[in-house]
């Protein structure tokens, strides 16, 4: 359906026309001097999040293929952690590289401290966290306690080996040319009418992130009870293939939103793009604490903070990749039917 539309939409606007026809044109080819205009709020932010979220999509990706080829036993659970947290370090290149590619685009100048957000904000984030519960941990003195050895090693994976790569592929995005596009930018931003409630940020926020939450849902019962109810998760490959299910689906849910927003002549995109998808985050955190109050029996205030410290990272990571997929796909989706309109 979508494909169709905009064919019929592009063949009418390459149709040869009046000067009154033109100016009475309505939809998205209205907004084509302002679809590429950079965010006026935190374009620094938003690279950060997508190269993270990239970064995060590229780990898991790689850990299955390891899980599915027998490099990583999957019955073990800390193994499949550990080659998780080797793989995010390893994949600090791609974060840098798309991270700097978006800034470089948004014409911003300071891409020294672009590239040492792309590599402290995430593990700056998970380090507080974790370091917090473990001190609350020892003071409890609970056995889960970390030892510092191991919060020692992390840390110089941290600097040694993922900042570096970090940096590198930052280096690569800001020396390659700047990403082209279809149209020029007006000086002066259009004017944007006021959209219907349905179009507002929050509601398409809201609506956006239950789709690619309900893609994996059914997939998500299995894994939570593999991870909190001690059963064991060993199908590596039909969650590659639910993977992508959820890629899939935060590219349709983010598409479909860009071209209707674009329609109701709103060319800020950008945000919404992220934030359309990463709202699934919100509903798996909302999940586990479903899962919390139905399926688990704990014991005690200091066994749900745990809990609740680790569900609160995986629905960041988790939504970090969603809103990732949902800004490329937009990007990808406003270049090309642009591409597609003859503009004068």
């Amino acid at each position: 359906i979508m494909i169709r539309t905009l064919r019929k939409d592009i063949a009418g606007y390459n149709e040869l026309q009046t000067l009154e026809e033109a100016q009475e044109e309505t939809g998205w080819k209205l907004v084509h001097g302002d679809v590429f205009r950079p965010p006026q709020t935190s374009p620094m932010m938003l690279s950060v999040m997508v190269g993270t979220g990239a970064q995060i999509g590229l780990a898991f990706v790689f850990a299955m293929l390891l899980a599915i080829f027998k490099v990583t036993n999957s019955m073990k659970k800390g193994q499949v952690l550990t080659s998780i947290i080797l793989l995010y370090v390893l994949c600090g290149a791609v974060a840098g590289y798309i991270s700097a590619r978006i800034y470089k685009f948004c014409q911003a100048t300071n891409w020294k401290l672009n590239s040492i957000m792309t590599a402290t904000a995430l593990p700056g984030v998970f380090v507080c966290m974790f370091t917090l519960l473990n001190l609350f941990l020892s003071f409890a003195g609970a056995a889960t306690a970390v030892s510092f050895l191991t919060i020692l090693v992390l840390f110089l994976l941290w600097v040694c080996i993922s900042a570096p790569l970090v940096f590198a592929g930052a280096f690569i995005g800001l020396k390659a040319t700047s990403i082209d596009v279809p149209t020029k930018t007006n000086q002066i931003a259009r004017i944007i009418p006021e959209a219907p409630w349905h179009m507002n940020g929050i509601v398409t926020m809201f609506m956006g992130g239950i789709l690619p939450f309900g893609s994996v849902c059914i997939e998500l019962a299995f894994i939570m009870s593999a991870l909190w109810l001690h059963q064991i998760y060993y199908v590596m490959g039909f969650l590659l293939a639910v993977l992508g299910i959820l890629a899939a689906t935060c590219a349709q849910v983010s598409i479909v939103l860009c071209y209707l927003q674009l329609c109701a002549e709103d060319h800020r995109w950008w945000w919404k793009s992220f934030w359309n998808c990463a709202m699934a985050g919100f509903y798996l955190f909302l999940y586990s604490l479903w899962f919390l109050s139905s399926r688990l029996d704990l014991v005690g205030l200091l066994p749900v903070i745990v809990y609740l410290t680790y569900m609160s990272m995986i629905s960041i990571c988790f939504g970090l990749f969603c809103g990732a997929i949902g800004f490329l796909s937009s990007f990808w989706f406003t270049r090309t039917i642009y591409n597609a309109v003859k503009v004068d």
